[in-house]
């Protein structure tokens, strides 16, 4: 067996997420039928993690195997990408990698990008990729928030309850928080997220940028490990996975 990579962008909206469910259309699901149909195989795509309904990608990573050598991978690309564009989905490279990658056990860091746009009016042209705040949020109060994030932590406060992961403990290695006319834009880096963290930290941190928070009441909320003072969830069309380090 040959053991491919391969590198995604997509429009998370209107698809229930990355995982194949019983019900409803998901990223994974489209790519295992298109790439089975194309290259005359069944084909099972692992994925470096599962994106939420509605969420966004910008380099999701995944990887599948196939009993015969791609002899020639750009016609093959070109190929996946006139049915998949349809579809709002882009295979951006594919690349050759040994049989002991693993899209998601390999992944050393994983980056998120999450956008909002703080202005009276919404746009048209992004409603589906933003999230429209109208309250003025601080961007220095939220810089401030970010600060107590970093590092390793008990997340459970930001925790879904159906979190399926074996501990609520994670390290956030990074965050960058800037703002370039009325958009704000919030990058998050780990090695991995628990089930909607980062949209649950985003929430968190827009209630103290609006003021309803002060950076105490922020600082007891995360160290509460308690999921019910978490403030409500960034909605998720303004979430993009952006990058999986290897």
């Amino acid at each position: 067996m040959y053991r491919y990579q391969i590198l995604i962008e997509y429009d998370g909206t209107s698809r229930i997420g990355w995982q194949i469910q019983k019900k409803g259309e998901s990223i994974q699901k489209i790519l295992q039928k298109t790439f089975s149909n194309v290259l005359k195989e069944k084909i099972k795509i692992y994925g470096s993690g599962r994106t939420d309904k509605n969420v966004h990608s910008i380099e999701q990573s995944a990887h599948f195997d196939i009993s015969s050598k791609i002899l020639n991978i750009n016609p093959v690309i070109k190929t996946l990408n006139y049915f998949l564009n349809k579809k709002n989905i882009s295979i951006l490279s594919i690349k050759k990698k040994n049989n002991q990658f693993h899209a998601r056990h390999s992944a050393k860091k994983r980056s998120y990008i999450y956008l909002i746009r703080n202005h009276i009016s919404r746009s048209v042209l992004n409603k589906n990729r933003e999230w429209h705040v109208v309250n003025k949020i601080n961007i220095n109060l939220i810089k401030k928030g970010a600060l107590k994030l970093l590092g390793t932590h008990d997340f459970s406060t930001f925790r879904a309850s159906n979190c399926n992961s074996s501990s609520p403990i994670k390290t956030i290695y990074k965050i960058n928080i800037s703002k370039k006319n009325n958009l704000i834009q919030m990058r998050f880096i780990s090695k991995s997220f628990l089930k909607s963290q980062v949209r649950s930290m985003v929430g968190c941190l827009k209630y103290l940028g609006e003021k309803k928070w002060t950076l105490h009441k922020f600082e007891h909320v995360l160290k509460s490990k308690n999921r019910k003072y978490c403030a409500p969830l960034a909605p998720p069309h303004g979430l993009y996975l952006e990058k999986v380090t290897y």
